[in-house]
C-alpha cells in the first residue's frame, strides 16, 4: 500500500508503513497511525492523535489535537471531499466503527459511541450514540447520563 506526499511532523509514527494507504496528508507531532488505515489528500491529523486500524479519513478531514479514532471508523466523503472539510475538535473520541458523514463538525471533547452514525454537527463535549447519532449527555458529566435524561431516553438507548 502506498505512502505518497505525506508530511510527518516530529515524533509522528506509522506502526506498519507497508500496511497503510496515505496520500497528500499531514500527520502531526506525536500522532500514531495504525495498520490498514487510509488517509486521503488534504486531510490533517493533529498532534498526539491516534488513528486506529482499519479507519478511513476521506479528503479534507481535519483532526484536532489529541483526537482518538477507534478501529474501523469512517470519517467524511471517501472520494471527493465536495461537501467541504469534516472537522473533529481537539480531544474528541470516536468509538470503533463510528461513521461521520462529510462536511460535519464534531465539537471539542465530544464522545461518539461505537457504531454511531453522525448525520449532523455535534456540539462541544456532547455524548452521541445510535443510528442516526443523537446527543444523550455531556461527556464531562462523571456521574453518568441520568441528569441529562428527564424524558427517560436511556431506556430507549439501552434497548437499541
Amino acid at each position: 500500500m502506498p505512502i505518497t506526499d505525506v508530511s510527518l511532523d516530529e515524533g509522528a509514527s506509522i506502526t506498519h508503513p507497508d500496511l497503510v494507504d496515505l496520500a497528500g496528508c499531514r500527520i502531526g507531532a506525536g500522532a500514531r497511525v495504525g495498520p490498514f488505515v487510509q488517509i486521503r489528500p488534504g486531510s490533517r491529523v493533529g498532534a498526539r492523535c491516534k488513528v486506529s486500524s482499519h479507519s478511513v479519513l476521506g479528503p479534507a478531514v481535519e483532526l484536532g489535537e489529541g483526537v482518538f479514532v477507534g478501529h474501523g471508523v469512517v470519517i467524511g466523503d471517501q472520494e471527493t471531499g465536495a461537501s467541504g472539510p469534516t472537522r473533529i475538535g481537539a480531544g474528541a473520541s470516536l468509538g470503533s466503527r463510528a461513521t461521520v458523514l462529510p462536511g460535519l463538525a464534531i465539537g471539542r471533547g465530544a464522545m461518539i459511541g461505537a457504531g454511531a452514525v453522525v448525520t449532523e454537527d455535534v456540539p462541544d463535549f456532547a455524548l452521541v450514540v445510535g443510528v442516526p447519532g443523537r446527543v444523550v449527555g455531556d461527556a464531562r458529566d462523571r456521574r453518568g447520563l441520568e441528569p441529562h435524561d428527564p424524558a427517560g431516553r436511556l431506556d430507549e438507548v439501552a434497548a437499541g
